[in-house]
């Protein structure tokens, strides 16, 4: 690529910036829509938490593995390993392994709603560390609409019962748990982003996703004593089979491909990842659609809450531009 396309292609994204925006939405509807499959898996078969993770990631990251084979300009898997690898696959094991090892262990002691309204302090982590890191300020209309957003998550999830996000000792442990897990997640999302923009999404989710799946695979064998073989997932009948396949090349393959490309080409990462706290209120309203379970007038002020939060944030600059700052 020449130096000319090369400055030329940031200009190109902020132009197209509404497609990156766009994929990082779908990838949070995946994530939402996630919960459902993986209840499909756990209805269907002798099949629940951390092994559920495992068949996700593993067979979700070889499924990234084969698109990137079948993609031109992507095939290319060994060049990034060979050249960064060192860098690569410690951002693997931390933003996949241990990042989801974390999650479903936090499960064992905190409370799905503990849990759920933890794990979305991960753009808040995200604005911290990327303005530490590549100096992107937070501004006060991201920390607020920040803030807000969380709250309206922790409404939502919790119906409004805030006490339930407290607990006994056990419970603590599952809240630091989720906290280390959204950390960790976010160091991940930041720090991939320059690979990204070096290699290409495709390539890089490939060989972030599979290695990070097979070492998630050691871990909960190691830890839960819940060795996962690959050849048993037909013996649990035609339903889980499927229902498997779905979350892991749906829900994992397309999802991730979509979140994080699409994360890495936006021009503003942390709003970017704002659209992450949507993924409860998505949620909901995907139990209403798919379930017919409707929504407590709680619920429906904490949806307003958080896409009003986030709507905000995201159209600050339009909204503030007809009213200059003016100096006195």
């Amino acid at each position: 690529m020449s130096v000319t396309a090369a400055q030329d292609r940031p200009a190109l994204w902020h132009r197209h910036a509404w497609i990156a925006y766009a994929a990082v939405f779908l990838g949070v509807l995946g994530h939402a829509s996630s919960e459902f499959v993986a209840k499909l898996v756990t209805a269907s078969a002798p099949i629940a938490g951390p092994e559920v993770s495992v068949w996700r990631f593993l067979l979700g990251g070889a499924g990234l593995v084969v698109l990137a084979l079948l993609i031109p300009g992507q095939r290319d898997l060994i060049a990034p390993l060979k050249r960064e690898g060192h860098k690569l696959l410690p951002l693997s094991l931390l933003g996949v392994s241990v990042t989801y090892l974390l999650f479903h262990w936090a499960l064992d002691y905190a409370t799905v709603a503990q849990v759920a309204t933890l794990i979305t302090t991960a753009p808040i982590f995200v604005g911290l560390i990327n303005a530490r890191v590549n100096g992107q300020r937070l501004s006060a209309p991201k920390i607020v609409g920040g803030l807000g957003a969380l709250a309206g998550v922790a409404l939502l999830v919790t119906d409004g019962v805030l006490a339930r996000l407290t607990g006994d000792t056990a419970s603590l442990i599952g809240v630091l748990l989720t906290l280390a897990s959204a950390l960790l997640l976010s160091v991940y999302l930041v720090f991939i982003k320059p690979y990204i923009a070096r290699y290409g999404a495709m390539r890089i989710a490939a060989v972030t996703m599979f290695p990070g799946g097979v070492a998630l695979w050691f871990l909960v064998g190691v830890a839960w004593g819940d060795w996962v073989v690959p050849t048993a997932l037909p013996g649990y009948g035609a339903e889980a089979m499927a229902s498997v396949l779905v979350l892991a090349l749906y829900n994992t393959t397309l999802t991730q491909f979509l979140w994080v490309g699409g994360l890495a080409a936006v021009p503003d990462l942390t709003r970017g990842m704002y659209l992450f706290f949507l993924k409860p209120a998505l949620a909901a309203l995907l139990a209403l659609a798919l379930l017919g379970t409707v929504p407590t007038g709680l619920q429906v002020l904490a949806i307003a809450v958080i896409t009003g939060c986030v709507g905000l944030e995201a159209f600050w600059d339009r909204i503030a531009r007809p009213y200059p700052r003016t100096r006195r």
